[in-house]
């Protein structure tokens, strides 16, 4: 039975670590929770995931990352540093699941390579042979 829910409504695991994460950033203080709001923005679109475990683990690790600095008094600019987006950047690079730009471009390839063969198997119609055809 989990396994015709899972079909229709995605990984339960994944849900509820998912919500678990949210859980964990709503719990932090408030300008914690904004800077790991925001990051967590970015990451989800400039990461662009195709593969939600590894989204989830990265969001985990946020979570560790920003409960630690709570802990610790580390403020949020120590955390982040100068540039923003280029802790969220290198942050992400830590992931190596695929973007949805990867699967996009494989669907591409394949696309491509399906035209080719088709077109070599006689289904399409060559420069030579169409210029014969109005000759």
């Amino acid at each position: 039975m989990r396994h015709i829910v899972e079909k229709l409504v995605g990984n339960l695991e994944d849900k509820r670590r998912w919500r678990d994460h949210k859980a964990r950033v709503k719990a932090l203080p408030p300008n914690y929770r904004t800077a790991a709001e925001a990051i967590e923005r970015y990451l989800l679109r400039v990461g662009a995931f195709s593969d939600g475990r590894v989204m989830v683990d990265m969001l985990e690790d946020l979570d560790a990352l920003f409960e630690q600095a709570v802990a610790d008094a580390t403020p949020v600019r120590t955390i982040v540093g100068e540039d923003p987006a280029d802790f969220a950047e290198t942050f992400l690079a830590s992931y190596s699941g695929k973007n949805w730009i990867d699967k996009e471009r494989e669907m591409l390839s394949e696309a491509i390579d399906q035209a080719q063969s088709d077109n070599e198997g006689g289904t399409g119609h060559d420069a030579a042979g169409s210029a014969e055809d109005e000759s």
